[in-house]
């Protein structure tokens, strides 16, 4: 059984050990393209507690037996002239350890996601997806979520100095 609830300070630890083996799944993916820093568990966990009490962000958890198995972080996002769109609710991390992926947490954490950002009055969610991850792609579009930008990246050779 999932029990989706709102992120404590205590759970800074598990937040950061998702949080990193988020980190390194994009960089594994595509190292060019994705940071790994050192030590990632410390500063992603410190990163997602720090947002805790910013009323426009919430990081959820989901519990199984006790054990915090997943989160959401999600924000409320102000009209943006650069990215073209209006005010919205953003999913900016979504997670599920690997052992209760499938179970349906993924698809609570979103859903109070969701909620949360819907009783903001925002009537836009976006996110993006990483290219390759057809599970998480197909979980997003089960909720309504649709295809909108691709983002494509020129990696450059350093600059030669000029001195």
């Amino acid at each position: 059984m999932i029990t989706i609830r709102p992120a404590a300070k205590s759970d800074e630890a598990a937040l950061g050990r998702m949080g990193a083996a988020l980190m390194r799944q994009h960089h594994a993916a595509d190292p060019r393209r994705f940071i790994l820093t050192d030590r990632p568990e410390i500063g992603y966990g410190r990163f997602l507690v720090s947002q805790l009490a910013d009323p426009d962000y919430r990081v959820l958890v989901a519990e199984s037996s006790g054990e915090v198995v997943g989160y959401v972080f999600a924000g409320i996002e102000p009209k943006s002239w650069k990215d073209l769109r209006g005010p919205c609710g953003y999913i900016h991390d979504v997670y599920v350890d690997g052992r209760v992926r499938r179970q349906g947490a993924g698809r609570e954490l979103l859903g109070a996601a969701i909620a949360w950002i819907r009783s903001r009055g925002m009537s836009q969610i976006v996110l993006f997806s990483k290219a390759g991850n057809d599970a998480a792609q197909h979980l997003f579009a089960g909720l309504g979520f649709r295809h909108t930008m691709i983002e494509m990246t020129l990696d450059l050779e350093p600059a030669a100095s000029t001195e």
